[in-house]
């Protein structure tokens, strides 16, 4: 089958499942092609729990595939690929939260929604790397927990420094391999280019920006800037959803790409097969979904 007939051939069993699919901004070009809603992972959760349809295709990695379980927990979700898992989310457990909590009594733990169920019930409340700052900021102490990602604490913190953040050593493998010479290597290459770069990048590389944002926000930035070119310091797949949210404007990726593995592990062939199937399935006890949900409630009731 051709690309084109199997994204049609995946959008008729998709249909005839009642199932809608979702793909992050950091999929495959023909997978996101292929989806229903591209996005953030919180956002498109959210999408799908507000969908009359009654299956998830969630392309993606685990975490998110929970989170939609999370908030939609009548609904069936399906990983197109079960082992597409996030590093960072990995790098902290339920007993390793729990540890870490005792060492610091009674200080509020804020939990990047890049985490596993488990860890988001453990937490006071979640955050996306758009809204961490407010997240931090409306609680009103003066020293908060942050995990996973210690570059995306660096960066809340430089700004609400009126708070201590005691930073989880976590980080993301593909963001944290982006070098400050890789971003001046690009100015160079395109003076006239705006940089945008991910929260989850080193600070060292944050400094170099002229705007740091979400996936989100990045595709929101180019279409209202008056910029004509723009450095894009994230995931390489974003290209395609900038390219998309703003044709007229040009973009340019770094040298070399930066990749993440669990995110290109999802192919155009597993989408077919989970849409089909409608398996693998992700499935949240649910004592742990009441807690977490709580923690994601709390993030989406301060905005």
């Amino acid at each position: 089958m051709t690309l084109e007939e199997t994204q049609k051939a995946i959008r008729a069993s998709a249909a005839s499942h009642d199932a809608v699919i979702l793909a992050h901004n950091y999929q495959r070009p023909e997978v996101q092609d292929v989806a229903d809603f591209v996005g953030d992972s919180l956002g498109l959760s959210r999408t799908a729990a507000d969908t009359d349809a009654q299956a998830i295709v969630f392309c993606g990695v685990h975490f998110m595939a929970e989170t939609a379980k999370i908030l939609a927990p009548g609904k069936t979700v399906v990983l197109p690929e079960m082992k597409a898992g996030c590093p960072m989310a990995d790098m902290i457990t339920a007993p390793q939260l729990v540890a870490w909590k005792e060492r610091y009594p009674g200080l509020p733990v804020v939990t990047y929604v890049n985490s596993s169920a488990e860890v988001k019930a453990l937490t006071d409340v979640c955050c996306t790397s758009a809204n961490a700052p407010q997240v931090v900021r409306s609680l009103g102490v003066d020293r908060v927990l942050f995990a996973p990602d210690r570059n995306l604490a660096h960066w809340v913190s430089s700004r609400v420094p009126e708070v201590e953040i005691i930073a989880w050593p976590g980080f993301c493998p593909t963001h944290e391999r982006i070098t400050p010479e890789q971003v001046l290597a690009a100015r160079a290459a395109h003076p006239d280019a705006a940089v945008m770069a991910h929260p989850e990048c080193r600070p060292s590389v944050l400094d170099l920006a002229d705007a740091v944002l979400s996936t989100s926000g990045m595709l929101r930035y180019a279409a209202s800037s008056p910029a004509r070119e723009f450095i894009v310091v994230t995931e390489e797949a974003l290209m395609h959803g900038l390219c998309r949210a703003a044709p007229e404007k040009t973009f340019w990726t770094l040298d070399p790409p930066p990749a993440c593995p669990n995110m290109k592990s999802t192919t155009l062939e597993k989408v077919r097969a989970a849409v089909d199937r409608l398996e693998p399935r992700v499935e949240v006890p649910e004592d742990v979904r009441r807690a977490a949900l709580a923690a994601v409630e709390r993030m989406i009731a301060i905005g």
